[in-house]
């Protein structure tokens, strides 16, 4: 599965040459459902074409279709399909991500992308990564509220065999400084230095070792998601003495991973991650309440919008799935709603959401039910 990261979605929002392409599909991943995503694709390259054709030079259409076009033609790719699809081109760029929640269909031609959806992946709460471990491998799977897959890491010592045979141990060796890490609530740190363990337990020392560093360097960082550890309560035990990751979570299931199913495993994950997902909302509503109340949060879409452009919004949580087609002068922060009547009209909310992202702002997509306004914004002030 190809990841969405923190750095692949910041290269979208750079400044590309137009005409900026971003088309969204739910796909599916079982049969008969399955058979029309590249149906329903091809058509949404028919309207492409037709909205390419109004604005550019045949010439331009036709090398910016290609590419496009060689995934319609492409039986193996359709073969193997998540919950949705997302791909976005321009002279200079093509990317293709695979998403684990179903997005609405949409093709929007414009002068950026639209990355509303991809957002909504990136920032919501319900996200998290699962380290199941055991005494000779690792397997790294990501996954929300809905969905759960596994992640390829090439990049991470997954075995106990491949870091044996990459860097002998002796027979013996002594296990050094460790402790758990000072977590995000203050848990005490302790370091210790044992004696001398047999030739197994060293082992399995440093194979938890290097998978700590591995999945924090090339997953942990990049994605920024919490971790959680599935793994049985000695190896829960030994892990978490050694690890050095800030976003290993101190709850955990504590199982051998091996005994469970993928769905299975979702599920025990979700009853952990569930309650500090709705936790997190809860606090992100009771905080724009509070700035509300002070003056210092709008939930106005031109109020906001003038905030965004001064650098003012600190968070911006916005509604799921809500659009409001026109755009927002970035300069002045005057906004400019429109009939959403053709592909060429861009979302003011995703909009808004870059630019407070650029500024170095949080946002937070939201389900409609949870937002604590009906206007599909609500913003707090930095000041």
């Amino acid at each position: 599965m190809r990841q969405i990261t923190t750095e692949r979605f910041t290269e979208l929002l750079v400044a590309h040459e137009p005409p900026c392409i971003s088309l969204y599909l739910p796909t599916h991943r079982h049969y008969p459902e399955k058979q029309q995503d590249s149906i329903r694709y091809r058509n949404l390259l028919v309207d492409l074409e037709t909205s390419l054709r109004e604005k550019y030079p045949k010439r331009e259409v036709r090398s910016i279709l290609e590419k496009f076009e060689s995934i319609a033609r492409d039986d193996h790719f359709w073969n193997f399909r998540s919950d949705g699809l997302a791909v976005f081109g321009s002279p200079e760029m093509f990317e293709i991500f695979e998403l684990q929640r179903p997005v609405p269909e949409l093709l929007v031609v414009a002068d950026s992308f639209h990355t509303k959806p991809l957002i909504r992946i990136l920032q919501s709460a319900d996200r998290y990564q699962i380290l199941c471990l055991t005494g000779q491998e690792a397997k790294l799977y990501e996954g929300n509220r809905d969905a759960f897959d596994p992640v390829e890491m090439p990049s991470v010592t997954a075995t106990i065999a491949d870091v044996l045979s990459r860097e002998r141990s002796p027979a013996t060796q002594p296990v050094g400084t460790y402790g758990r890490r000072t977590g995000p609530g203050g848990t005490a740190v302790y370091h210790g230095h044992g004696p001398q363990t047999d030739q197994a337990e060293a082992e399995t020392i440093r194979f938890f070792r290097s998978v700590d560093r591995d999945i924090l360097e090339h997953h942990s960082r990049p994605s920024g998601l919490p971790l959680m550890l599935a793994a049985l309560p000695e190896n829960q035990t030994l892990f978490r003495q050694i690890s050095q990751n800030p976003f290993l979570m101190e709850d955990g299931i504590a199982i051998n991973p091996e005994s469970l199913s993928v769905d299975e495993l979702r599920k025990e994950a979700w009853t952990v991650v569930e309650t500090l997902y709705l936790a997190r909302l809860e606090d992100l509503k009771e905080k724009f309440h509070t700035a509300w109340a002070q003056h210092t949060g709008a939930a106005d879409l031109t109020d906001v919008a003038k905030a965004v452009v001064a650098s003012r919004v600190q968070t911006l949580l916005v509604e799921a799935d809500r659009f409001i087609p026109g755009r927002f002068d970035r300069t002045t922060g005057d906004v400019f709603p429109r009939q959403h009547a053709d592909p060429g009209v861009d979302d003011l909310i995703d909009d808004l959401a870059e630019a407070v992202l650029r500024s170095g702002g949080e946002v937070v997509v939201v389900p409609a039910e949870r937002m604590p306004t009906d206007t599909g914004l609500a913003a707090t002030f930095r000041f």
